[in-house]
């Protein structure tokens, strides 16, 4: 810690040491969490930190079942809300974080804890000082800080969103395979080498043709206990083959993707932030109206199960 934040410790009285010092811990990803193993260090070594100003080690609270989660909402951030039920009780004295972005990168969330911490009188902290909410001066920084933290996120997303976007355009970017096709270690793709697998992907088309419906198609493999194949995906048994019995949505989806005519696609999906739960990032999801609009498509890049000279077989919208 910088030796601006001891300099400004003549904001801490003794009613703030009498009730809890939280340091907040968080990191965004489960990959940062396992890889970066200096920001942890610096994180809990606020606990030092706070004793040096003044509380004894056992009134210092960690809070850092936040771990691997992003800060763009409180939602699902447990730890947070425990921090904001803390402070909203009157029992803490002090928060502190590496830095303010570690704490919340959403506006909304931030001044939130802003008015809690200066109803309830408490400070918070970070590299540069200690900050008193209801300091003029302190509550423009901490907003000025918080603004600065919402937009980095977004820039971030940005940057993250343009070079996906470019890869796929190249058409290098890996996406998921659905049933039927394997990647090699090169990272190519294949169909299947399991001619039984092959033929059953070939016999939802067939079907399909042939009865112009998803209930057609599922009411016939049903009728005749025919299984769609699977292949593990996780766990120790990943890339082992299962049969599992078909349903609507596997079909939906199945008769839904592109890549069975050969056709590599980014961006079929859009997010609808409406629509987004809490905790699942994959959720939110909506399918576009048109396949040639706002997204990657490259035809012939992907080994077919059917020919895009008939693409009415597949309910791609």
């Amino acid at each position: 810690m910088s030796q601006l934040s001891i300099a400004t410790s003549d904001k801490i009285h003794a009613h703030h040491r009498d009730r809890l010092a939280i340091v907040y811990i968080r990191q965004s990803t489960p990959q940062q969490v396992e890889r970066h193993q200096e920001s942890p260090r610096l994180q809990y070594a606020l606990v030092d930190h706070a004793v040096l100003l003044g509380w004894a080690r056992e009134r210092v609270t960690v809070i850092d079942e936040d771990q691997g989660r992003s800060g763009s909402s409180a939602e699902g951030r447990l730890g947070f809300q425990r921090l904001v039920a803390e402070v909203g009780l009157g029992r803490v004295g002090l928060v502190l974080g590496v830095e303010m972005s570690r704490l919340a990168r959403s506006c909304c969330d931030w001044h939130q804890l802003l008015e809690i911490c200066a109803l309830r009188g408490t400070l918070l902290g970070d590299a540069q000082g200690i900050y008193d909410p209801n300091c003029l001066n302190d509550r423009l920084l901490l907003g000025l800080k918080g603004t600065i933290s919402e937009a980095e996120l977004h820039l971030i997303k940005a940057r993250m969103n343009e070079g996906r976007r470019a890869k796929a355009q190249r058409g290098d970017l890996a996406l998921p395979l659905p049933r039927g096709y394997l990647r090699r270690p090169d990272g190519s793709v294949m169909l299947d080498p399991d001619e039984q697998v092959q033929a059953t992907v070939r016999l939802v088309f067939t079907l399909f043709e042939r009865r112009g419906t998803v209930c057609g198609v599922l009411r016939h493999l049903v009728d005749h206990d025919i299984r769609l194949p699977d292949r593990l995906r996780t766990g120790p048994g990943k890339g082992e083959l299962e049969w599992r019995r078909p349903n609507r949505a596997t079909l939906i989806d199945m008769l839904h993707n592109p890549l069975y005519a050969g056709v590599y696609t980014y961006g079929r999906r859009s997010v609808v932030a409406g629509r987004c739960q809490p905790g699942r990032p994959a959720t939110g999801r909506r399918r576009g109206h048109d396949l040639e609009s706002g997204v990657v498509v490259l035809r012939d890049r992907m080994p077919a199960y059917i020919s895009w000279v008939r693409p009415e077989l597949l309910i791609y919208n």
